[in-house]
């Protein structure tokens, strides 16, 4: 035979039957909130971000200006496993770079930031600068200004 669970507070009508009495909310302002200002401080010396930490480069924005209004034409190089070395292109941080992607197309990226397999920063599109990220297998070659 099926006995169902016994519950000492069950709900009928949106209240609780049996149960304790809820105190009121106490009102706005009565519960101090602590300064938090000072909780987390900076690394040190200042620094935005870890000590030893490799990534290269902060996000500083994309830039100001339009990047430039030529096109360079891409390099017929030699056949190689790997397209790009991320650490080949660390020496592009913040500068106008022309990248050629696997799949043909080319744009203008100005890049700040580049990982063991990824590079990120800004892509020029519809005349303006966009967030961007990609895996650098993905890219064919790039050109620094």
């Amino acid at each position: 035979m099926y006995y169902p669970p016994y519950y000492p507070y069950y709900i009928n009508d949106y209240r609780i039957h049996g149960a304790p009495p809820v105190p009121p909310f106490p009102p706005q302002g009565s519960f101090p909130i602590p300064d938090l200002g000072n909780l987390f401080p900076g690394f040190p010396g200042g620094q935005s971000s870890p000590p030893g930490f490799s990534g290269g480069g902060s996000d500083q924005g994309p830039p100001s200006g339009p990047p430039p209004s030529y096109t360079p034409q891409l390099q017929q190089q030699t056949v190689s496993t790997f397209a790009v070395d991320a650490g080949s292109m660390r020496r592009c941080l913040h500068r106008f770079t022309y990248v050629w992607l696997e799949n043909g197309r080319g744009f203008w990226f100005y890049p700040t930031f580049v990982g063991r397999t990824s590079v990120a920063g800004y892509r020029w599109r519809n005349f303006r600068w966009v967030f961007y990220g990609t895996d650098t297998n993905r890219i064919r070659s790039f050109q620094c200004t």
